[in-house]
């Protein structure tokens, strides 16, 4: 009996972990609070801005939901095998619990040994019962606990699904609401001319940014909101992780003078700081590209986007939606949830540069590695 009882307290002896549905809860209160923003950026006065940040929002809570499902999913896994792993121990304690609760009383205090060692095993029973109820309950907690997770995950996939639905529906919104934008004030009007042969002429993407940076904008409609910029501390245009760092060499060997960022599919991108757009569209092999001038003869390079929003001249504030990542969402809700860098199956490519030269963007970029 005594070995049973150390046996139930290893089994609960493990760390307790953060309450995954306590986090499951925040997720779908951060949701919630998205689709409400949803429903009022029509009476904002500014609904491109308002959406963006809506789009945001339903990014950081789907994020925080899905890793509230992985986690429900894990700790739900764990208990089944504690519990399997000590299926006859537990059975043992259960067994001896149900004999201690249904013996007549006169029956507890009999012993072969007499009086003596009927007094000594009822000291011993009266010692060791209490505890064998603590683990009892324990493990009926436990118990419990995998059928509130399992509820939790049925409850939350759903949530997750609305959520998916409702993203769309607000990134569909941005897009119309930035094509139906005629409030942006312009920096310069496009040649789209010398932007053509710009690209025929061009082989590698460093040559496209170094005869961008030739372009004269004289004639300009609007003075260039250069402002200082807070460098070393700047937002990533994308909400993600380095996954390989400037000058860092691919699998194949290749070094490029940029750092690539691991996202997820369908990612809204924004500008870090104030810039003008001075180029947008596909470009070579990168896919579609945005680069942006946040200060005179600086250029941030944004490469790999499925979508791009604005035209070339459109001066924006910081923190604008200039496009989305490609790829597909994965609809299927029924497995476990990906982790980290796994789930992330998108990479946007940043390159900086200054005085037509690349630079490392850890200069301008707060980057941070798993």
């Amino acid at each position: 009996m005594i070995r049973i009882v150390a046996i139930c307290l290893a089994l609960l002896a493990a760390p307790a972990q953060a309450d995954p549905a306590k986090a499951a809860q925040a997720a779908a209160d951060q949701l919630n609070a998205a689709s409400v923003a949803l429903q009022e950026a029509d009476t904002k006065r500014d609904r491109v801005a308002a959406l963006t940040q809506t789009v945001q929002a339903y990014e950081a809570g789907l994020s925080a939901m899905r890793d509230g499902l992985r986690r429900a999913s894990i700790r739900e896994q764990a208990l089944d095998r504690d519990l399997a792993s000590k299926s006859r121990e537990i059975g043992q304690l259960l067994s001896v619990l149900q004999t201690i609760e249904s013996a007549p009383a006169p029956l507890l205090m009999m012993h072969p040994s007499g009086p003596l060692g009927s007094a000594r095993s009822g000291m011993i029973v009266s010692d060791v019962t209490p505890a064998l109820q603590v683990e009892a309950a324990a493990l009926k907690a436990q118990l419990d606990e995998m059928q509130t997770l399992r509820i939790l995950q049925e409850s939350a996939t759903e949530t997750l699904r609305n959520g998916l639905n409702e993203v769309q529906t607000a990134r569909t919104a941005l897009s119309q609401a930035i094509s139906n934008r005629t409030d942006l004030p312009k920096r310069f009007t496009e040649d789209p001319v010398k932007t053509a042969i710009l690209l025929d002429s061009s082989e590698t993407l460093e040559a496209f940014a170094s005869g961008l940076s030739e372009i004269p904008v004289d004639g300009s409609e609007t003075r260039a909101p250069f402002n200082p910029v807070a460098k070393g501390s700047l937002p990533l245009p994308v909400t993600g992780q380095l996954l390989r760092a400037f000058n860092e060499a691919d699998a194949a060997g290749i070094r490029r003078p940029g750092v690539l960022i691991a996202t997820r599919p369908r990612a809204l991108v924004t500008t870090p700081v104030a810039a003008s757009v001075r180029y947008r569209g596909p470009l070579l092999d990168y896919g579609n590209v945005m680069i942006l001038e946040p200060e005179a003869g600086a250029l941030i390079v944004l490469a790999g986007l499925g979508q791009v929003y604005g035209n070339i001249g459109d001066v924006l504030p910081e923190g604008s939606a200039v496009g989305l990542m490609g790829g597909a969402v994965d609809a299927n809700l029924t497995t476990t949830p990906r982790a980290g860098s796994a789930a992330r199956s998108e990479t946007l490519y940043i390159e900086l540069r200054e005085g037509n030269e690349p630079v490392d963007p850890s200069s301008w970029f707060a980057l941070t590695k798993e």
